[in-house]
């Protein structure tokens, strides 16, 4: 860590590596799944006999690939955030994860009518801690620890 031991991280390496991967391991299932076989993913997901996306929309290859490429890409920032676990790094990784979780909730919180009740609170209370999750993290990092320096009188 580049942190001196000084930092807003110092002393906090475990949560805050902790939080970055649990972010990215909610999302790497999906993200290689709509990569890898996005006729799957639109036809099956969540998986468990549900079907979220086909609910919405006709099926677009290109659209579903992107998708799933943006998240892998953001999986990835968020892994290397976790390993080298340099402030500004960090930052930017929570940030980028919350570009992308903040408007991904705002819409699921508007289209609650085309899921049952059970797929809304699990679809919206997931989503919901995508975003409370890093927004906590991300304010962490704003924190000063104690001032090293001697006290000047």
């Amino acid at each position: 860590m580049n942190e001196h031991g000084d930092g807003p991280l110092a002393g906090r390496e475990r949560l805050f590596r902790g939080g970055l991967l649990v972010l990215a391991a909610t999302e790497v299932g999906v993200a290689l799944w709509a990569l890898l076989a996005p006729r799957s993913f639109y036809d099956d997901f969540p998986g468990g006999g549900r079907s979220w996306i086909s609910a919405l929309g006709p099926y677009d290859e290109h659209l579903v690939r992107d998708v799933g490429s943006s998240f892998t890409a953001l999986v990835v920032l968020l892994v290397l955030a976790a390993v080298f676990l340099e402030l500004r790094l960090v930052q930017a990784a929570l940030g980028a994860w919350l570009v992308f979780a903040t408007p991904h909730l705002a819409y699921h919180l508007t289209t609650t009518g085309a899921y049952p009740l059970v797929d809304n609170l699990v679809s919206v209370g997931g989503l919901a801690l995508q975003v409370a999750l890093p927004l906590a993290l991300l304010a962490l990092t704003f924190k000063r620890g104690p001032d090293p320096s001697p006290a000047r009188g």
